[in-house]
């Protein structure tokens, strides 16, 4: 561990693991307050660009979340030879895909679902206007804090955009990722709509809209788009939740909503408002 990171944090037991590296939980020696630190292993960046991506993300982060109540915020960072360093407001509620995945296939109910993402939308809208994309939205990046608040977390594929300044790049996880991204064309802050539609449909169908048996397969079915609501999962599904969707889920850029479209949209204004996201099971 970095000697800075131990003078200032005592690190706790590990709460998590992923690729890269291990996320403790970790207490501020001055306040006692509890945070989470994520260790990133350099070791375990392969290549140049993960690399350069682990130590962009604080950078990147610190522009998308601060003051953005649904974002994970970071802290501090720190760096030593082995390691990269992140604190963060910790989330010990679990993440989205753990709760859908309790479920076992089990639709959510509506409200829930557009509560949930109310709070993604509103994460997004404030990285966007901030011109920031987080290129990797997926259940396992929605977290949920100690009082249920959905929090968007996981910058690490984050990138700057601006007027006329496009991004490239695959970048993302199979079933949620645009299909332009896929199409290896240059592309924007859209890209985030799009996965967010994904997780939507997830939510109240259980199902990912694009599947198949290898990576390749899952392009394929995302390069063509074709949306469908089969009647015996999505016959009780309203058609406002659908027409968000398709609106989300749209091949057409320039016809895809925006993040704030979305959180304009009555499917999110007169069903998501009422309901406590902490009710979610």
């Amino acid at each position: 561990m970095s000697e800075r990171l131990t003078r200032e944090y005592h690190i706790g037991e590990e709460i998590g693991r992923g690729r890269f590296g291990s996320v403790f939980r970790c207490y501020s020696r001055d306040s006692g307050e509890v945070f989470a630190v994520k260790s990133v292993d350099k070791a375990q960046l392969t290549d140049a660009l993960d690399l350069d991506c682990a130590e962009r993300e604080p950078k990147i982060a610190h522009i998308a979340t601060a003051g953005n109540p649904h974002a994970v915020q970071i802290h501090a960072a720190y760096e030593d030879d082995s390691f990269i360093h992140l604190v963060m407001d910790l989330c010990d509620g679990g993440d989205l895909f753990d709760r859908i995945a309790a479920r076992q296939g089990a639709p959510m109910g509506e409200a829930l679902a557009a509560s949930v993402m109310a709070a993604i939308m509103e994460a997004l809208s404030v990285c966007h206007r901030r011109g920031v994309a987080h290129r990797d939205v997926k259940p396992d990046n929605v977290l949920f804090d100690g009082e249920g608040k959905v929090r968007l977390a996981d910058f690490g594929s984050a990138e700057c955009f601006g007027e006329g300044t496009l991004m490239s790049g695959l970048v993302g996880t199979p079933y949620y990722v645009a299909p332009e991204v896929v199409a290896g064309r240059d592309y924007g802050e859209k890209v985030d709509v799009w996965s967010a539609g994904v997780v939507m449909y997830i939510m109240l169908g259980g199902i990912p809209p694009f599947y198949g048996e290898t990576v390749e397969e899952i392009f394929e079915s995302v390069m063509r788009g074709n949306l469908r609501f089969p009647t015996r999962i999505f016959g009780g599904i309203s058609s406002a939740a659908k027409d968000l969707m398709r609106r989300m889920i749209c091949k057409d850029v320039s016809r895809r909503f925006s993040a704030d479209q979305v959180l304009r949209h009555p499917w999110i204004t007169s069903v998501g408002s009422a309901t406590c996201v902490s009710n979610l099971k």
